[in-house]
Protein backbone atom coordinates (compact mmCIF):
# COMPACT_ATOMS: atom_id res chain seq x y z
CA UNK A 1 0.00 0.00 0.00
CA UNK A 2 1.47 3.41 -0.95
CA UNK A 3 2.24 5.90 1.78
CA UNK A 4 1.52 9.61 1.67
CA UNK A 5 4.32 11.27 3.59
CA UNK A 6 5.10 14.86 4.39
CA UNK A 7 6.67 17.19 6.92
CA UNK A 8 5.37 20.73 6.48
CA UNK A 9 6.36 23.04 9.31
CA UNK A 10 5.19 26.64 9.36
CA UNK A 11 5.79 29.70 11.50
CA UNK A 12 2.47 31.55 11.79
CA UNK A 13 2.31 35.16 12.99
CA UNK A 14 -0.72 37.39 13.47
CA UNK A 15 -1.66 40.30 15.67
CA UNK A 16 -4.69 41.63 17.42
CA UNK A 17 -6.77 44.11 15.45
CA UNK A 18 -4.95 47.46 15.36
CA UNK A 19 -2.27 45.81 17.55
CA UNK A 20 -4.38 46.51 20.63
CA UNK A 21 -2.70 45.01 23.74
CA UNK A 22 -5.56 42.59 24.57
CA UNK A 23 -3.42 39.54 25.38
CA UNK A 24 -2.44 40.26 29.00
CA UNK A 25 -1.87 37.67 31.73
CA UNK A 26 -3.65 35.45 32.67
CA UNK A 27 -5.32 35.53 29.25
CA UNK A 28 -1.95 35.15 27.52
CA UNK A 29 -1.14 31.82 29.17
CA UNK A 30 -4.70 30.57 28.72
CA UNK A 31 -5.11 31.62 25.09
CA UNK A 32 -1.76 30.08 24.16
CA UNK A 33 -2.82 26.78 25.72
CA UNK A 34 -6.21 26.98 23.98
CA UNK A 35 -4.65 27.71 20.59
CA UNK A 36 -2.13 24.85 20.92
CA UNK A 37 -4.96 22.47 21.80
CA UNK A 38 -7.08 23.73 18.90
CA UNK A 39 -4.26 23.21 16.41
CA UNK A 40 -3.75 19.65 17.68
CA UNK A 41 -7.41 18.78 17.17
CA UNK A 42 -7.46 20.11 13.60
CA UNK A 43 -6.75 17.35 11.14
CA UNK A 44 -3.89 15.80 13.18
CA UNK A 45 -1.66 18.88 13.11
CA UNK A 46 0.98 19.47 15.78
CA UNK A 47 1.61 22.70 17.62
CA UNK A 48 5.17 22.79 18.91
CA UNK A 49 4.84 26.17 20.62
CA UNK A 50 2.64 29.25 20.90
CA UNK A 51 4.15 32.44 22.23
CA UNK A 52 3.92 36.14 21.93
CA UNK A 53 3.19 39.36 23.74
CA UNK A 54 0.20 41.60 24.36
CA UNK A 55 -0.51 42.44 20.73
CA UNK A 56 0.50 39.39 18.67
CA UNK A 57 1.28 35.69 18.67
CA UNK A 58 3.68 33.30 16.96
CA UNK A 59 2.95 29.61 16.44
CA UNK A 60 5.24 26.82 15.29
CA UNK A 61 3.02 24.22 13.63
CA UNK A 62 3.43 20.98 11.72
CA UNK A 63 0.59 20.81 9.21
CA UNK A 64 -1.06 17.54 8.48
CA UNK A 65 -1.40 16.69 4.81
CA UNK A 66 -5.19 17.22 4.90
CA UNK A 67 -5.44 20.93 5.76
CA UNK A 68 -4.02 24.08 4.21
CA UNK A 69 -2.30 26.83 6.17
CA UNK A 70 -5.11 29.22 5.21
CA UNK A 71 -7.81 26.86 6.48
CA UNK A 72 -5.91 26.15 9.70
CA UNK A 73 -5.33 29.84 10.49
CA UNK A 74 -8.93 30.77 9.69
CA UNK A 75 -10.29 28.05 11.99
CA UNK A 76 -7.78 28.90 14.71
CA UNK A 77 -8.51 32.64 14.70
CA UNK A 78 -12.29 32.15 14.59
CA UNK A 79 -12.29 29.58 17.37
CA UNK A 80 -9.90 31.46 19.66
CA UNK A 81 -11.70 34.78 19.18
CA UNK A 82 -15.01 33.15 20.13
CA UNK A 83 -13.37 31.43 23.12
CA UNK A 84 -11.82 34.69 24.39
CA UNK A 85 -15.18 36.48 24.25
CA UNK A 86 -16.92 33.60 26.06
CA UNK A 87 -14.26 33.19 28.77
CA UNK A 88 -13.55 36.91 29.28
CA UNK A 89 -16.81 38.89 28.82
CA UNK A 90 -14.95 42.18 29.39
CA UNK A 91 -13.10 41.46 26.11
CA UNK A 92 -16.28 41.33 23.99
CA UNK A 93 -14.63 43.67 21.45
CA UNK A 94 -11.58 41.43 20.99
CA UNK A 95 -10.56 40.71 17.40
CA UNK A 96 -7.55 39.38 15.51
CA UNK A 97 -6.20 41.27 12.51
CA UNK A 98 -7.52 39.94 9.20
CA UNK A 99 -4.12 39.01 7.80
CA UNK A 100 -1.33 36.72 8.91
CA UNK A 101 2.03 35.41 7.81
CA UNK A 102 2.71 31.71 7.31
CA UNK A 103 6.39 31.03 6.70
CA UNK A 104 7.74 27.58 5.87
CA UNK A 105 10.72 26.36 7.84
CA UNK A 106 12.96 23.35 7.60
CA UNK A 107 13.14 20.63 10.24
CA UNK A 108 16.70 21.71 11.06
CA UNK A 109 15.38 25.16 12.09
CA UNK A 110 12.84 23.88 14.65
CA UNK A 111 15.05 24.61 17.66
CA UNK A 112 16.02 28.07 16.47
CA UNK A 113 12.37 29.01 15.96
CA UNK A 114 11.38 27.58 19.34
CA UNK A 115 14.01 29.82 20.97
CA UNK A 116 12.82 32.81 18.96
CA UNK A 117 9.18 32.31 19.99
CA UNK A 118 10.16 31.63 23.59
CA UNK A 119 12.14 34.89 23.70
CA UNK A 120 9.33 37.16 22.52
CA UNK A 121 8.97 39.11 25.77
CA UNK A 122 12.65 40.05 25.81
CA UNK A 123 12.69 40.71 22.07
CA UNK A 124 9.81 43.17 22.28
CA UNK A 125 11.38 45.24 25.00
CA UNK A 126 13.54 46.68 22.21
CA UNK A 127 11.56 46.03 19.01
CA UNK A 128 7.99 46.87 17.97
CA UNK A 129 5.76 44.27 16.33
CA UNK A 130 5.56 46.16 13.03
CA UNK A 131 9.37 46.19 12.73
CA UNK A 132 9.60 42.49 13.59
CA UNK A 133 6.85 41.58 11.11
CA UNK A 134 8.42 43.54 8.24
CA UNK A 135 11.82 41.96 9.00
CA UNK A 136 10.35 38.44 8.96
CA UNK A 137 8.65 39.07 5.62
CA UNK A 138 11.80 40.54 4.07
CA UNK A 139 14.06 37.81 5.49
CA UNK A 140 11.86 35.13 3.91
CA UNK A 141 11.41 36.88 0.57
CA UNK A 142 7.71 37.56 1.02
CA UNK A 143 6.51 40.50 -1.05
CA UNK A 144 4.02 42.83 0.63
CA UNK A 145 2.29 46.16 0.20
CA UNK A 146 2.57 48.27 3.34
CA UNK A 147 -0.85 49.84 2.64
CA UNK A 148 -2.54 46.48 3.25
CA UNK A 149 -0.30 45.06 5.94
CA UNK A 150 -1.99 46.57 8.96
CA UNK A 151 -5.59 46.51 10.19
Amino acid sequence: MPQLLGQIIIHVVFSTKHRHPWIQEPLQRNIHAYMASTVRTLERCECYLVGGVEDHDHLEIRLSRTISAAELVQKLKTSSSRWIKEQYPALRDFAWQQGYAAISIGHADLGRLLDYIDGQAAHHRVSKFQDEYRSLLIEHGIEFDERYLWD
